[in-house]
């Protein structure tokens, strides 16, 4: 008897010790994370924004031997965008609405969970209720909440570390995004443009949660920028920031994607090009201090902002090595600048649109007359979804290929009077996209430098889901039916798919365990992890 109790001791102490969660994440660890195959460290699995997994055992030969591992259900039904992260052995994820879990990633075994009460009067405009991922450094996880939190985790047990309030959500602000965690700092941008908030970034200090600095994304009248925008509209101009940067070491230089200028679709009452908003902003990481911009869409009255995922590569342009800044844009138009200084190098269009000539010398848009939303509407490619969204592309820097989502769409754009009212929608108008036969979706893969097409993958309907590129000389990515599938990176071709027969609204991911390579992917409201069959 007293051996049996000993043994069941022992066995209970080995459980206990196996199922700790000692996260140690440091930024050096964060900085290399290209090196570290195993994990998964941020929200784009690098601060390059490649989403590129190296690691190769389900490759081009083994796909077909692709099978679900295990399936976690979240635990309040909603639509599910998040990136998990992988940290030694334990993934941590967001679930509707901004509540965390820490699951073993192995087995797929809840290891705690942290939920967040949402307050009854909660006011979201324009964007469903949606948190994308946490970020991890040190002993911490931070996520972001739609009230308007940014909260820090204790990464071994869930309990709150410290809670700061970012911003009113009485005024429409919200927290959408993952956060992105650098040196003793983590970094957030605000949702709510489609209320005339003006967009800021912050960081915060990691240990105690004290705001470090804070960049509008507007000026106010009086500072400089401020003459492209007509009297005091800048002060209601939007500019949200709800989609996570990049981030380069070296240059101590974050790169964040700013949302549309308010009110969308009216632009008469904010004259002018309307900086910064629809571009990118790249910000000196220890003070906030802009150090550069480029606007892809001046005066955007077509909510095409620019949010989508800065892609961050070093490679030689026109025969000298140049640190390079890769964005394909929602109003579907492919850049390439200099991340050093933000000098345009090159654009072309990726998509089917009709509202420009093309680009200047500088990269601005030669635009169409008679393009801009109208009272009786006008019919303009792409529809306001743009030629991507949020979902994020990927580069693989073995065949320097641009793999993104591509959809296809037209939209009939109107407009409205409209004069801002605080906590109330401030639109200007709105739209009628045209699905059925005209509508399309794609997987587009893009040299890198010059972004010509290489090859396409078809899908059933435009994609509100990402792509990710692997050693395995793969591209994992879904369709909005509910399908889940491989393509051969070098071709296209399909080489395997799963269908789940739910939504897809997330961007795959992938982590080793234990000597076995997962790839993991959202559906409906399920976590799906897919592994190599015994």
């Amino acid at each position: 008897m007293v051996k049996s109790r000993f043994l069941w001791l022992i066995v209970g102490l080995l459980f206990y010790f196996n199922t700790q969660i000692t996260a140690q994440v440091s930024y050096q660890r964060l900085v290399n994370a290209q090196s570290d195959h195993n994990n998964w460290l941020t929200y784009s699995g690098t601060y390059s924004g490649h989403r590129f997994s190296p690691l190769s055992d389900i490759n081009t030969e083994t796909v077909k031997q692709l099978v679900p591992k295990w399936v976690y259900q979240v635990k309040i039904p909603g639509i599910v965008e998040t990136t998990p992260i992988v940290v030694d052995g334990v993934m941590y994820l967001t679930e509707p609405p901004s509540n965390v879990t820490a699951l073993d990633a192995e087995t797929g075994r809840t290891l705690w969970r942290w939920t967040r009460p949402m307050p009854d009067d909660l006011i979201i405009i324009g964007f469903p209720r949606v948190n994308r991922g946490v970020a991890v450094l040190d002993d911490r996880v931070y996520v972001a909440t739609l009230d308007g939190y940014l909260v820090a985790l204790d990464a071994s047990s869930g309990d709150v570390r410290w809670e700061t309030h970012v911003a009113d959500n009485a005024l429409a602000h919200s927290l959408t995004l993952a956060p992105l965690a650098i040196d003793g700092k983590v970094v957030v941008g605000i949702s709510g443009g489609e209320a005339g908030i003006r967009g800021f970034i912050d960081a915060y200090d990691a240990e105690t949660g004290e705001l470090a600095w804070r960049t509008w994304t507007i000026p106010k009248p009086g500072e400089p920028g401020a003459e492209t925008w007509g009297g005091s509209s800048s002060m209601h101009g939007a500019g949200a920031t709800w989609l996570t940067g990049s981030y380069d070491p070296e240059l101590d230089l974050l790169y964040w994607g700013i949302g549309n200028p308010g009110p969308d679709w009216n632009g008469d009452v904010r004259p002018g090009d309307n900086l910064y908003t629809s571009g990118i902003m790249a910000l000196e990481g220890k003070t906030g201090k802009m150090r550069w911009h480029f606007q892809a869409t001046p005066h955007d009255t077509h909510d095409w902002d620019s949010n989508q995922i800065p892609v961050l590569v070093d490679a030689d342009w026109e025969g000298q090595p140049r640190k390079l800044l890769l964005n394909a844009n929602r109003n579907a138009f492919y850049y390439v600048l200099d991340r050093e200084t933000g000098e345009f190098l090159h654009g072309t269009p990726y998509a089917k649109q009709t509202w420009a000539e093309g680009l200047n010398a500088t990269g601005r848009p030669i635009t169409i007359p008679g393009m801009e939303p109208s009272y009786e509407g006008t019919l303009v490619w792409p529809s306001l979804q743009g030629a991507t969204n949020w979902f994020s592309p990927s580069y693989s820097p073995l065949n320097r290929t641009f793999y993104v989502s591509v959809r296809e769409m037209s939209a009939i754009y109107y407009k409205t009077d409209v004069e801002y009212e605080e906590g109330r929608p401030y639109m200007g108008g709105g739209e009628q996209r045209l699905d059925g036969d005209d509508a399309q979706g794609w997987v587009y893969a893009l040299d890198a430098l010059t972004g010509k097409k290489q090859w396409e993958f078809r899908l059933h309907s435009p994609p509100w889901s990402g792509v990710l590129s692997t050693a395995g000389n793969l591209v994992f990515g879904a369709s909005n039916e509910g399908n889940f599938f491989a393509l051969d990176a070098t071709s296209g071709e399909a080489l395997w798919s799963f269908y789940f027969g739910a939504g897809a609204r997330t961007n795959p991911m992938s982590f080793k365990q234990k000597g076995d390579q997962y790839v993991v992917f959202s559906g409906g409201n399920s976590v799906y992890v897919f592994g190599l069959a015994n």
